[in-house]
């Protein structure tokens, strides 16, 4: 059974790094852990909370839960944000689409990388 959750990362972070080696974000050793949301409204929300004042181009990757090789949870009952305790698995990747932002810099949301 597929569990999607949604994950942004730099796209230079993501396209640096090894395609066959798991994932940990950068802020993984700080965080404890690897921060998802659910569903791409509520990501374009997250993205301009706290990305919209870094230029960088972002992508979103679709991650599926079950996948990651790591355990995962939800530490707030009931919140849209999946926590990853652990790297994840490349096989766990469904799809990459990049974040879209208007001429502002804020985030409009997924779109496909093509």
């Amino acid at each position: 059974m597929t569990r999607p959750t949604l994950h942004l990362v730099p796209e230079a972070v993501w396209l640096g790094r090894d395609p066959a080696a798991s994932y940990l974000p950068v802020a993984y050793e700080a965080d404890g852990f690897v921060h998802c949301t659910d569903g791409d409204a509520e990501m374009t929300v997250v993205a301009n909370r706290f990305y919209r004042a870094d230029p960088r181009p972002f992508l979103l990757l679709t991650l599926d839960l079950e996948r990651t090789g790591s355990p995962w949870r939800f530490d707030e009952s009931g919140s849209p944000y999946p926590h990853i305790y652990g790297p994840i698995d490349p096989s766990a990747v469904l799809e990459v689409r990049r974040m879209a932002r208007d001429a502002a810099g804020g985030f409009t949301g997924p779109e496909p990388l093509g």
